[in-house]
């Protein structure tokens, strides 16, 4: 199942945050070796989970979680724009329409058809959400382990920049958000696009002004 909460609402739901963060720090921090920080509790947070993001989540059969994204919108303050100016040659992504994704994490107690399974939801769930939403693109860090998914599921970005070789490759890449590209996932994973609507309804139709222009 999937879940849209922002950070302000975690609260409402425990289990799912509290095993997020500390999936995140084994993804990040021990699997990765990513310069990221964890608390004493063992969760990796950062600033940007501060600023209010909307997660998006799959809550595993157990109640757990078992993967996430994370969304700010680009005319506020995001991780492409403070920390990746190198890899866009300076180029700023501000937009009202172009919102960006960071934290992709699938919960390492995830077997590879489970894993699968989550991946392919998350991104059809994300892309759903942006078109609900009025949103056209979504920009985004990543490394080289990622280019498989996209590319299984059809949805690639288009590249803005590299820095890096072989699997240390960092990247920002830009999606578009689009009908076809939905479809064209939901058709690959089995997914059914009915199903990613009542994921969407479910969770929070009615704001769907939000993030919009």
């Amino acid at each position: 199942m999937i879940h849209y909460i922002y950070a302000e609402d975690l609260h409402k739901f425990p289990v799912l945050r509290d095993t997020m963060f500390k999936d995140r720090a084994v993804q990040f921090k021990t699997r990765l070796n990513w310069e990221v920080t964890v608390n004493a509790t063992g969760h990796e947070i950062d600033l940007y989970d501060t600023l209010n993001p909307l997660y998006v989540i799959y809550e595993l059969e157990d109640g757990t979680h078992g993967g996430s994204v994370r969304f700010l919108p680009t005319t506020g303050q995001t991780m492409v724009n403070d920390h990746f100016l190198d890899v866009t040659d300076g180029v700023r992504i501000e937009s009202p329409l172009i919102w960006e994704c960071t934290r992709f994490c699938v919960s390492p107690r995830a077997d590879a058809e489970t894993a699968r399974k989550v991946a392919a939801a998350l991104l059809i769930s994300s892309c759903e959400m942006g078109l609900q939403f009025g949103a056209t693109d979504s920009v985004g860090v990543f490394d080289a382990r990622m280019v498989r998914i996209y590319r299984r599921l059809g949805w690639e970005p288009t590249l803005l920049g590299s820095k890096g070789e072989g699997r240390e490759t960092t990247s920002v890449g830009l999606w578009e958000l689009s009908e076809e590209a939905l479809d064209r996932m939901c058709q690959r994973s089995g997914i059914s696009r009915q199903t990613a609507k009542e994921w969407f309804n479910r969770g929070f139709s009615h704001d769907a002004h939000i993030y919009a222009a």
